[in-house]
């Protein structure tokens, strides 16, 4: 299979990520040394392990998760196209949680020994890594704030609108439809709901026509209800770097 010149990225159409200068384009081509498709269910980061690869999800869906010593398991968030993974390996030494597959994901993959040089050479463009770190916090502090603030209701319905918004955002949706490949449980150890309480829920929200989803597609006629009930703002997602 041919690769996917960094020139011709389907993901740098999208509005929101933020342009390449030419040079950065040269540079983000040689930085880039191969990509990898992955079956549903793979796991291709693993807790504890010191991974040598950096990845870009050019197209697919994944979860980042940690496991507990008795088995549970803490979705921390979701891996859409664009997203970034393998940067605390880099950084920390080894990966703080793990990434698997949810469908079939193609992977654009970077040396992580390159990195520094990315700094040196290109420091807007490795600055963006802060910048896709801190949203990863912010991320996690909207989390913690649905977990801990949020009834279930509104804990769900914050987190369909964020994913409805995100993959409309990187062109996955026709009209008021996105595909959702997730399974409810996942949404439940994101959330920190029983699966029992999660599929309650979520029939509660599809019988008051404010978000329905089913067989791996996520309907949402109109955003600006469900962000009332989510307790939040609507606002389009950030402009964001694309590695």
């Amino acid at each position: 299979m041919r690769l996917v010149d960094c020139r011709e990225c389907p993901l740098r159409q999208r509005k929101i990520f933020t342009p390449f200068t030419e040079e950065e384009l040269t540079y983000m081509q040689r930085f880039k040394v191969g990509e990898m498709t992955l079956d549903a269910g793979r796991t291709f980061l693993q807790e504890g392990s010191s991974s040598p690869q950096l990845f870009t999800v050019l197209s697919g869906m994944g979860i980042r998760y940690k496991l507990l010593e008795n088995g549970a398991r803490q979705v921390v968030n979701f891996l859409l196209p664009g997203d970034f993974a393998g940067l605390q390996a880099a950084i920390m030494g080894e990966m703080k949680h793990s990434a698997e597959a949810t469908t079939e994901v193609h992977l654009c993959v970077f040396d992580r020994a390159e990195l520094w040089n990315l700094f040196r050479r290109h420091p807007l463009r490795a600055y963006d890594l802060t910048w896709l770190a801190a949203m990863e916090e912010h991320y996690l502090g909207e989390a913690v704030v649905s977990i801990g603030q949020r009834d279930a209701r509104q804990r769900v319905a914050w987190s369909l609108l964020k994913l409805f918004q995100r993959l409309r955002a990187v062109g996955m949706g026709v009209r008021n439809i996105v595909p959702l490949p997730y399974r409810q449980q996942d949404l439940a150890d994101a959330l920190g709901l029983s699966l029992v309480h999660t599929n309650k829920t979520l029939a509660r929200l599809r019988s008051e026509g404010l978000a329905s989803w089913a067989e791996g597609k996520l309907r949402i006629d109109d955003p600006s209800r469900l962000a009332t009930v989510a307790v939040m703002d609507l606002e389009a997602p950030e402009q964001r770097p694309l590695i």
